[in-house]
């Protein structure tokens, strides 16, 4: 029996037509998207009465200089037993030294609180874009005209590192009942008073200025003097 070699030529074929296929994305929706993670500190202070047991305030302090408390976390105090009203407010305190506010406990449960102590809670979400940079698609080629392997991560990068609350991005922020439009516009209507480049450069005037006060001086960024 004669065997024929013309057999093998559609699985080569077929070989060859996927090594030519890219490794972009098919669709205009990035791939790469931010990936959020949460975590919790919690430390237990003793009370004296309802105040701060002596030196407690000095720990809490060195804790939190320790976790680098500062933009982006979210601080709590747990007193189930509400022992600690005055303890309360000196936590505020050391927490204000991080330009933090107290916050509201979250719901998780955790180990129960012993009796004449408060805990103070530090959460901390991040969110960072797994994959990227992605060249994949810069060294291979494309004959489907796929966009980029690595579309969408600058944006999204961009939006992990500067969200105010991470979580924000999984659990979204409803939008105020309200809204002053004249706080809203106010942007807009600096960007309009501004004069155009072509007359002097991009100054653009405070708009909580006084008429003949305040304001970026003559010559500011991109403009000529």
């Amino acid at each position: 029996m004669r065997r024929s070699p013309l057999l093998l030529m559609p699985l080569g074929l077929v070989l060859m037509t996927a090594g030519c296929m890219g490794a972009g994305q098919p669709g205009l929706e990035s791939a790469h998207q931010p990936v959020v993670s949460q975590t919790d500190y919690v430390l237990d202070l003793a009370l004296s009465g309802s105040r701060l047991a002596a030196d407690e305030d000095r720990r809490l302090d060195g804790w939190a200089r320790n976790l680098r408390l500062g933009y982006g976390d979210r601080v709590a105090v747990e007193d189930p037993a509400g022992e600690g009203a005055a303890a309360y407010r000196e936590v505020a305190n050391v927490v204000g030294r991080y330009g933090l506010l107290l916050g509201q406990a979250s719901s998780i449960a955790r180990s129960p609180v012993a009796p004449s102590t408060i805990r103070v809670v530090v959460t901390r979400a991040r969110a960072v874009v797994p994959g990227c940079p992605d060249l994949r698609s810069d060294t291979s080629p494309d004959v489907e005209g796929m966009t980029s392997s690595n579309h969408g991560c600058a944006v999204n990068r961009n939006l992990a590192a500067m969200v105010a609350n991470p979580t924000d991005l999984v659990q979204g922020v409803g939008g105020s009942a309200t809204s002053d439009t004249d706080t809203g516009t106010r942007g807009v209507k600096a960007l309009r008073a501004a004069p155009p480049t072509g007359r002097g450069g991009t100054v653009l005037r405070d708009p909580n200025s006084s008429q003949n006060g305040g304001g970026a001086p003559a010559g500011g960024v991109g403009g000529l003097q």
